[in-house]
């Protein structure tokens, strides 16, 4: 870790404007991790805030995560919200419509088998499902991460159509060439998001590809957390401290809209 990054500077609640497109990661950022990533829960007052950004930026803010979009769905109970799924592999867009990366379902099931077959195999070590990506998790038993560092690597270079994402204590596989700064990439390219400075807070590594991509139009990167190293610009301690943030942030938005009628 570098005294740089120790001493990253938290995101003024400036940062976010009118005329910006927020990026949000779920798990990690907005939720607090679960050792079974079902048992997550939105914090009360959340969904209140989010809404109240949401309309602030005319519908420019979108969920970002590795959970399918029937799973955000079903925590976030926010069918109209954009939302980008198993790192931008499904993607719903500002006007409702949601499109999906093909995926060789014959490849999938039969990855899908042995990681079925490895959970199996190692106690205490959970399977996530998302219907076209599949996960390892080993939040409850850190001590198989040593394992699952040598095995997952071992699963992916059997399935040329699949990649290793590594995060917090999770091994999933993935379609081949889908990060969410791709993701952030196609939101970006339509509207309402179109033309707006990005913002994007997330905590795992997974989001480092989104961080690249809003660095390099000029927008702005949070990390939640401590992971180094990282290209993000500011940070902030938790999902406490998110969810602080948003509420100055949506507190600020408002009063400027309401002194703007």
């Amino acid at each position: 870790m570098t005294a740089a990054q120790e001493t990253l500077p938290p995101p003024p609640v400036d940062l976010v404007t009118s005329d910006t497109a927020l990026f949000l990661d779920a798990d990690g950022t907005l939720l607090a991790f679960a050792d079974d990533p079902e048992a997550v829960f939105v914090p009360p007052g959340m969904l209140d805030t989010l809404d109240a950004l949401n309309l602030a930026l005319g519908g420019a803010m979108a969920l970002v995560s590795g959970r399918a979009i029937p799973g955000l769905d079903r925590i976030f109970g926010r069918t109209a919200w954009a939302a980008a799924g198993q790192h931008g592999l499904e993607r719903r867009d500002g006007e409702g419509r949601t499109t999906t990366v093909p995926v060789d379902e014959d490849e999938l099931d039969r990855l899908r088998k042995i990681v079925h077959d490895i959970a199996l195999a190692l106690p205490g070590v959970r399977v996530e499902d998302k219907s076209w990506s599949v996960a390892l998790h080993c939040r409850e038993h850190p001590e198989r991460a040593d394992e699952l560092d040598r095995i997952a690597p071992a699963i992916a270079s059997r399935f040329p159509g699949f990649e290793l994402q590594p995060g917090s204590y999770v091994y999933e596989f993935k379609p081949r060439g889908m990060d969410k700064g791709v993701a952030v990439a196609a939101f970006l390219e339509a509207p309402p998001f179109k033309g707006r400075k990005p913002v994007y807070l997330g905590d795992d590594l997974t989001d480092e590809h989104a961080f690249a991509v809003v660095n390099e139009r000029g927008g702005a990167s949070v990390r939640v957390g401590s992971r180094t190293p990282s290209d993000a610009a500011f940070t902030l301690p938790s999902p406490a401290a998110v969810h602080a943030w948003l509420d100055s942030v949506k507190a600020t938005l408002t009063q400027g809209a309401a002194r703007a009628r």
